[in-house]
C-alpha cells in the first residue's frame, strides 16, 4: 500500500507530539488522534479526527504513532482497556510505531504482544527536542524488521531527518538510551567549564565563542552553553524527563553489570536541580546545581 494512500494514528499530542503530528497533517495525510489532555488548538483546527479512545484510533488507523512520556504510559495505552490492542485484532498488516523513549526490555516485551494480536511494531524513539520536533529535523533510532521500517520511512522523512534503523525491536530504545548518556554528560562537561572559566574572571560568552572553533566544539555547546549564559531555562527538553532515560541507563546498566559512574554523577546532579524546584527547567539548568556547589553564577562577575 502507498504510504500517501494511509490512515494514520497519532496518540500523545504534547510538546513533542503536537508537531510531530502536524508535519503529517501537512504533508496530506488522514489523522485519527488521541491525547490524554486538551488538543493543542492547531491540531483541533486542522482536518485531524479526535477519538475518544487509542482503541478508536487504532480500529481507524494503518499506522499508530505513539509520542507519550514513558514506559507506564506506552503499556497502558497499549494494552490498557480500549487500548491500542484491542482496536488491532483482526487488522492484519497494521503497524504500531512507538516514538516515546522508553525501556529496552519492555519495548521487546511489548513488540511480542502487538505481533501476537496481528500487526507489526517498530520503537523509533527521537533525540531534538522541541526545535527538532517544529522543525521536523529529529534523529530517529528506530528498531525492528527492514520491511516495516521501509514502510514507515516515507512518514519519518516528513518529521525528521536522521533516520536509521538501528537493529531488531527494542535496539532503537537503546540506542536512544545511549543518546541520553551522551548528552547529559555533555551538558555537565560544558557547564563545569563554563563555570570554571567564569569563576576565573573571563567572558564566559567569549569562552564559548573560542571553544566553539576547536574541537571541544559540539551542539550543546552552541545551544545550551548559550541558555547557561543567558539565563534561559524554559524547557526544550525537562530535567524531569531527562532523569526518566538516565533512570533507564542505570537500571539497565545494573542488569548488564556495567558500570556507569558519570550518569550516575549527572543523574545527582540533576536531583539536586529538582530539589530546588527544577524539575521543570531545561536540562541545561543542571549548571544550577554546580553553581550551587561553587557559590557562583556564569556570568557573574568574579571579585578581585
Amino acid at each position: 500500500m502507498n504510504a500517501s494512500s494511509l490512515k494514520l494514528g497519532f496518540i500523545g499530542l504534547g510538546i513533542m507530539g503536537a508537531p510531530m503530528c502536524g508535519h503529517l497533517i501537512a504533508a496530506g495525510h488522514q489523522l485519527f488522534v488521541h491525547t490524554r489532555g486538551k488538543v493543542p488548538g492547531a491540531i483541533a483546527e486542522s482536518s485531524a479526527t479526535q477519538c475518544t479512545t487509542a482503541r478508536g484510533v487504532a480500529e481507524r488507523a494503518d499506522i499508530v504513532f505513539l509520542m507519550l512520556p514513558d514506559t507506564p504510559d506506552v503499556e497502558k495505552v497499549l494494552f490498557g482497556e480500549d487500548g491500542v490492542a484491542a482496536g488491532l485484532k483482526g487488522g492484519s498488516g497494521k503497524v504500531v510505531v512507538d516514538m516515546s523513549s522508553i525501556s529496552p526490555v519492555a519495548t521487546k516485551d511489548f513488540a511480542r504482544r502487538i505481533e501476537a494480536v496481528g500487526a507489526r511494531y517498530l520503537d523509533a524513539p527521537v533525540s531534538g527536542g522541541e526545535v527538532g520536533a517544529k522543525n521536523a529535523t529529529l534523529s530517529i533510532m528506530a528498531g525492528g524488521h527492514e520491511d516495516v521500517f521501509a514502510r514507515v520511512r516515507p512518514l519519518f522523512e516528513k518529521m525528521g531527518k536522521n533516520i536509521t534503523l538501528v537493529g531488531g525491536n527494542g535496539d532503537g530504545q537503546t540506542a536512544k538510551v545511549a543518546n541520553q548518556i551522551i548528552v547529559a554528560l555533555n551538558i555537565e562537561a560544558v557547564a563545569e567549564a563554563l563555570l570554571f572559566a567564569s569563576r576565573a574572571g573571563a567572558d564566559p560568552a567569549r569562552v564559548r565563542e573560542a571553544l566553539l572553533g576547536g574541537f571541544a566544539s559540539s551542539k550543546i555547546l552552541e545551544v545550551h552553553a548559550e541558555r547557561m549564559i543567558r539565563r534561559t531555562f524554559e524547557p526544550g527538553f525537562r530535567i524531569a524527563l531527562h532523569q526518566k532515560d538516565l533512570n533507564l541507563a542505570l537500571s539497565a546498566a545494573r542488569e548488564l553489570g556495567v558500570a556507569l559512574p558519570n550518569t550516575a554523577t549527572a543523574q545527582q546532579l540533576f536531583s539536586a536541580c529538582v530539589a530546588h524546584g527544577g524539575a521543570g527547567w531545561d536540562h541545561s539548568g543542571m549548571v544550577r546545581a554546580l553553581e550551587t556547589m561553587a557559590n557562583f553564577e556564569v556570568g557573574q562577575k568574579a571579585e578581585a
